[in-house]
């Protein structure tokens, strides 16, 4: 049996992505580039909570798996270029075997809606915890000695955090030895990885 190694699988995953990408934009191109500006803003209105389109008013030009597959390609094209803050070259690059004005159609109703994608982006975020952590302080201090053990020589991190919670700002203050903050530092970029998921 023949291993595929590390290089050869990332370049089927990208050669099948451009596939995948190739399909989608078959998909697209079956519609004019007025009516793609008009899905695009409704794909855009289900991103911001309002009524995203509806599939019954398509069904005529594609089955459910592609609807599916194109729904899936431009709510997360909306996402990841706001999210991310990609260059229109890039969101363009998608869009490179596909009818130029379909590409533009996308990539207009991208920049004129920029800040309402990214609005409902940061709020999605934010609604994951009533609590955000306006500012923080911290000092380093070495424990010397405590009243059990004449010789300590212990850092510990002294952290002073503001968290605004249901509008008051409520001070919380914590010391942590080296095995705390490691665990703290643990758990920060594992939050930070759930959040960029989400974008």
């Amino acid at each position: 049996m023949r291993l595929v190694r590390s290089r050869d699988r990332d370049q089927l995953t990208r050669s099948s992505s451009v596939e995948l990408d190739k399909n989608r934009m078959e998909i697209l191109s079956r519609i004019s580039a007025t009516d793609c500006v008009k899905l695009c803003h409704r794909v855009v209105d289900g991103l911001c909570g309002r009524e995203p389109p509806c599939r019954r008013d398509y069904s005529t030009t594609w089955s459910l798996e592609e609807w599916l597959q194109l729904l899936d390609f431009l709510t997360s094209l909306f996402r990841l270029a706001v999210g991310n803050n990609i260059p229109d070259e890039e969101v363009l690059a998608k869009f490179s075997d596909a009818d130029h004005s379909h590409a533009d159609a996308v990539l207009s109703v991208l920049r004129g809606r920029w800040e309402e994608i990214r609005r409902a982006l940061l709020d999605r975020t934010s609604s994951i915890s009533s609590s955000t952590l306006q500012d923080f302080d911290w000092q380093l201090k070495l424990a010397l000695s405590s009243d059990k053990i004449s010789s300590l020589n212990t850092p510990l991190l002294s952290l002073c955090l503001d968290v605004r919670e249901n509008g008051a700002l409520r001070p919380i203050t914590m010391e942590l030895n080296r095995e705390e903050v490691s665990m703290l530092i643990s758990s920060l970029e594992a939050a930070n990885k759930v959040v960029l998921q989400l974008k």
